[in-house]
């Protein structure tokens, strides 16, 4: 086992999964730096480890469990938290050495355990901490989580049973970490919960105050009041419902950026009751022309499950026939994977592994060529995007309005002179491959405003 030299206690920390797992992540790592502990991304040198788990399909348990193993190999201390702790009974089957297991969204219970195993430093009347926390994302653009859980009981997941109902944030609370990530000088946040189409509903959209005055909780009047930042704004998991046509009006007036992340999941009537899913694919349909109509730059990106239980060749070319029709920008697709407590385990007519994997790639080879179309589309128009990163041979790697970090593509721009990390800058697109843009610039000044 590795001990610091230091007298500052050093927490390792591995923060795996969703950026809604990331968000608890920075809660907890925020708490400990403010307790005078000193953070470290590694493992071999921290006088103790913790692990932040996912637990959603087989590959993340996996991925979670050799992280675990991995920190346990390198350090001996570990402490593992987050959605794989709330089956501790796997976790210890595989690692009976960790010395506690704490579930999702409990960040109590993980300082504790932290506590317990390395107790904190003795000197609190130092502040160690910035005001907007601890972040594991560069420091010009953070998650924002509105909400907690799920009302769904969508039958191929099982994060309701993890995360708990939907618990929504008090919006005054969320306007105040908004405004305290852009007096960080953060320049773009990304709106996050596991169903944000819902925000306000548990609490029947209770009116609360930011800055004196009134705001209802919910997503339209938390969408416009961030858009008053002066920030890029964008927003994840949606459900199409009707309501979400207000939300694309902002975007077509600027206020926030024209991109929806609506994970649909499948597109057969079929197989989306099996699944329990709260929409069908007409009226999907119907809701993307619709937002298209309101707002034509929008970028749509969306999930899709192949394979799940009962699934047909006959379901299969239905979803195939939806994604030529609803040509949408960005799709992830993954094979249908058993989870443990999920009700489609009970589910007749289990589609073979093969086959799975194998409808995966035929979605993935037809999204590929409508997805370069998109993208094709945009060769000479101008835009403004975000830069993320300077490369010494590449140049400037940015992300347009269209383009989630990590998860979509990012626009090359060879000319970076002058260019810094979190610039807002004006280009031209001049060329596509099947993921990314190619722009030049379009004069040599940064943008001040960033939509």
């Amino acid at each position: 086992m590795a001990s610091s030299t230091n007298k500052t206690p050093r927490i390792g920390f591995v923060s795996l999964g969703c950026p809604k797992a990331t968000t608890d992540s920075e809660r907890i790592v925020t708490r400990l730096a403010s307790e005078g502990y000193e953070i470290t991304g590694t493992c071999d040198d921290a006088d103790l480890v913790v692990v932040n788990t996912c637990g959603f399909i087989d590959a993340a348990i996996e991925q979670s469990l050799d992280a675990i193993g991995d920190a346990l190999a390198e350090n001996g201390k570990v402490i593992v938290t987050g959605c794989l702790g709330a089956r501790a009974d796997v976790v210890l089957a595989a690692h009976p050495r960790v010395l506690e297991v704490t579930g999702p969204h409990a960040d109590g219970e993980a300082l504790a355990a932290v506590h317990r195993h390395c107790p904190k430093p003795h000197d609190p009347f130092v502040d160690l901490v910035p005001p907007q926390g601890v972040r594991l994302t560069p420091p010009h653009y953070a998650y924002l989580k509105i909400s907690e859980g799920c009302n769904h009981d969508c039958t191929f997941c099982i994060i309701p049973s993890l995360r708990g109902p939907l618990e929504s944030r008090p919006i005054h609370e969320v306007m105040r970490e908004a405004e305290t990530l852009v007096e960080a000088g953060v320049r773009e946040i990304l709106v996050i919960s596991q169903d944000t189409s819902a925000y306000g509903l548990d609490i029947g959209y209770r009116t609360g105050f930011w800055n004196g005055r009134p705001l209802k909780t919910r997503l339209l009047e938390l969408a416009k009041a961030l858009g008053e930042l002066g920030v890029w704004i964008r927003l994840h998991y949606l459900y199409p419902y009707p309501s979400v046509d207000a939300i694309v009006e902002l975007m077509a007036e600027g206020r926030i950026l024209p991109y929806l992340d609506a994970p649909l999941q499948h597109a057969s009537p079929r197989i989306l009751r099996a699944m329990r899913r709260p929409a069908d694919a007409e009226d999907a349909l119907a809701r993307i022309r619709r937002w298209r109509e309101i707002c034509p730059d929008i970028t749509i990106r969306s999930t899709f499950i192949t394979g799940f239980p009962g699934e047909t060749e006959e379901d299969f070319q239905h979803l195939l026939r939806f994604l030529e029709e609803a040509r949408l920008d960005r799709v992830g697709a993954f094979a249908y994977s058993p989870v443990d407590g999920a009700a489609a385990n009970a589910l007749p007519d289990a589609v073979p592994e093969e086959v799975r994997a194998d409808r995966r790639e035929r979605l993935l080879d037809l999204q590929e060529d409508i997805s370069t179309q998109c993208l094709e589309a945009r060769i000479g128009r101008e835009m403004t995007v975000l830069v993320d990163e300077i490369d010494a041979e590449e140049g400037a790697i940015a992300r347009s309005p269209g383009d989630a970090p990590e998860i979509d593509g990012i626009v090359l721009i060879a000319d970076d002179e002058g260019l810094e990390v979190g610039d807002f800058v004006r280009v031209r697109i001049v060329d596509c491959d099947v993921h990314d843009l190619y722009a030049e610039r379009v004069d040599s000044d940064k943008e001040e405003v960033p939509i």
